[in-house]
């Protein structure tokens, strides 16, 4: 970036990592001997890693635990080109959770978060990363991040200003979890955030419903933008992203996975590649086409970061897509195709 002290971080990604056990079976069907695969993901880690995979010089902030998996998860973290020379230690072990995906998408989760070392992520914390923060290009964090204790929650908003105060720019998935927390608290959190956003990426229906009272993508980015988000992208299912910038709301062409293994992480791969691509020079909507196809490959591997595609891998599914897009955009209608369906 033009004018950026070396030392500068393209993106920043502030959350959590947790340690991925990724069952053979579905959980409810686990027994006695049934195999397991031990990784590393968290919305974080899962972001960080797509954000460098992009081309973004990218550092996390997370709080690892003192157990004997911190040093594994971290090694794991820079084999995915993450810096993780700034990862703070707490005498806690670290969260975890169990993980079950069929190739359809469903997945079943079991957390194990209580009083762990991400649990711990303060404003003393972004106190001792404030250089970063107001010097970095951008910023990606969370509402699973927010909802890890009362403590993280002021360490997200108190990034949050540091980064928007200094000209950075911000991207907040609120991430709706209610085993996490309640629908007031992540309203709350999602009002004090919104204003503070360059882009915030949020699911329909799961969150929208949730956080703003509606199942229509449309509406869910209308309100979102009225809170005083920048701009809005909802993912709406497998082949559909609305991207609402204030002056239009479009669907934009999202590639799909012919043979999904685990959407694990899809979102967060979108994320941190549509935010370091942003950072990078895109335009929003070649940011946004890098981060849907990165996603789309994503879903090829197990687990959060199982699969996180090379750039030029990513580059050559969004043109590839673009290409086929505009070509069936230009062919001719059908002289016997019926008449198309108003919308409803």
């Amino acid at each position: 970036m033009t004018g950026r002290a070396a030392t500068d971080y393209d993106v920043l990604v502030l959350g959590e990592v947790l340690v991925e056990i990724h069952a053979g079976t579905a959980l409810r069907e686990a027994a006695d001997g049934t195999a397991a695969r031990l990784s590393y993901s968290g919305d974080a880690l899962n972001a960080a890693a797509a954000a460098a995979a992009a081309g973004a010089r990218t550092a996390l902030l997370a709080v690892v635990g003192d157990d004997e998996l911190s040093v594994p998860l971290l090694r794991r973290a820079a084999e995915l080109g993450v810096d993780v020379s700034h990862v703070r230690r707490a005498p806690r072990p670290n969260g975890a959770y169990l993980l079950s995906a069929d190739p359809d998408g469903d997945r079943e989760f079991v957390y194990w978060r209580t009083r762990s070392a991400g649990s711990t992520l303060a404003p003393r914390h972004i106190g001792s990363w404030r250089a970063l923060l107001t010097r970095c290009g951008a910023l990606v964090t969370s509402g699973i991040t927010g909802a890890l204790s009362p403590s993280s929650r002021a360490a997200v908003l108190a990034a949050a200003r540091l980064v928007h105060t200094a000209g950075g720019h911000l991207t907040y998935d609120p991430n709706f979890r209610p085993r996490l927390t309640g629908r007031a608290e992540a309203r709350e959190l999602l009002a004090r955030i919104a204003p503070l956003t360059g882009l915030l990426k949020t699911s329909c229906p799961a969150d929208a419903q949730a956080l703003v009272d509606t199942a229509d993508p449309r509406t869910a980015a209308a309100r979102l933008r009225a809170l005083g988000a920048r701009t809005v992208a909802v993912t709406a299912g497998a082949g559909r992203l609305l991207l609402d910038d204030g002056t239009r709301a479009d669907y934009h062409p999202v590639p799909v996975n012919p043979a999904p293994v685990d959407a694990t992480g899809a979102g967060d791969c979108f994320t941190g590649t549509a935010t370091a691509r942003l950072v990078l020079g895109d335009t929003l909507a070649e940011a946004v086409a890098h981060g849907t196809a990165a996603a789309c490959l994503s879903v090829s591997g197990r687990g959060g970061t199982g699969r996180v595609p090379a750039f030029s891998e990513t580059a050559a599914l969004a043109a590839a897509h673009r290409g086929r897009a505009a070509a069936g955009a230009a062919r001719p209608p059908r002289a016997e195709a019926a008449p198309p369906v108003p919308d409803r």
